[in-house]
């Protein structure tokens, strides 16, 4: 018997744009992402999902955003196999499906109640997974999650929707509970910030981005145990300039624009680390 079909109310609709770009990848004849338990989720919801404003390429530019922060997600549960995922501002995505952790990893998707709820209807439970309806920035979650191993923070589409001081006291308190661990996001530049809400007010979407981060080192500077690591210019990724080109003209200016740092500096993939062995920093 097929799973019964789920219908939202108006004010869920928001969360489906990723999720829908990442379904859409699934069908294609070489995917990125290949989410099939996004398509899967997709099907089981009644709504016309081409009523929805998908950005310009966010069938590519979702998946491969998500691909990355896996790739990093699978690298750290290599090296610490009893670890705590915090997957914070999780949405819909499938990435504990994904990534499919090891029995001695604690898993917390944290969201939203209403998103928390919608979760629960389309996923299953799984052994060492736990859903936490609650907003990132009200710190009392964190009360109830054990700071006894190595935890990586994963807070994919969501930094540049928390004000400034309120996301760097969460990553202090994360810094400060648990022994060692990551945090990885990818953050907008101020430049970013502001484009991206123009261009959502054109289109009729909300979107309200509110933290720019345009040197990622002050984030070390206001939360002393963090380094960066690893600083990822998102737009000069190859995978994406090749799929993103629609002919030679389009791929020889996204390698021109690629050069200024002002292009690259627009969307970083970033990842620090604390309480780890010192490692060599990785230049953007």
């Amino acid at each position: 018997m097929d799973a019964p079909r789920i219908r939202l109310t108006k004010e869920k609709e928001t969360y489906l744009a990723t999720l829908y770009g990442k379904a859409l990848d699934a069908h294609v004849a070489h995917p990125i992402l290949g989410d099939h338990f996004a398509a899967d989720a997709v099907a089981r919801i009644d709504y016309d999902f081409t009523e929805l404003k998908l950005p310009n390429g966010g069938e590519i530019t979702l998946p491969l955003r998500a691909w990355h922060f896996d790739q990093w997600t699978r690298a750290f549960l290599a090296a610490y196999p009893a670890a705590t995922v915090l997957h914070l501002g999780c949405g819909l995505d499938t990435r504990v499906e994904r990534i499919d952790p090891g029995p001695q990893v604690r898993w917390y998707d944290v969201d939203m109640p209403d998103v928390i709820a919608l979760r629960a209807q389309l996923y299953p439970e799984r052994a060492g997974y736990q859903r936490i309806g609650a907003s990132v920035t009200d710190l009392t979650w964190l009360d109830a999650i054990p700071g006894d191993t190595p935890v990586l923070v994963v807070a994919e589409g969501l930094v540049q929707y928390l004000p400034a001081p309120e996301g760097t006291a969460l990553f202090r308190r994360i810094t400060e509970q648990f022994p060692r661990g990551q945090i990885a996001f990818d953050g907008y530049s101020g430049a970013m910030v502001r484009l991206v809400a123009r261009l959502a007010t054109v289109r009729g979407a909300k979107v309200e981005l509110v933290w720019g981060i345009d040197d990622p080192q002050d984030l070390e500077r206001q939360v002393p145990r963090l380094r960066l690591v690893e600083d990822v210019a998102f737009l000069t990724m190859p995978e994406l300039q090749r799929r993103m080109a629609r002919d030679v003209s389009t791929w020889a200016l996204s390698r021109v624009l690629g050069q200024l740092p002002f292009y690259r500096n627009l969307v970083r993939h970033l990842r620090y680390a604390f309480g780890e062995e010192p490692a060599a920093r990785v230049a953007p």
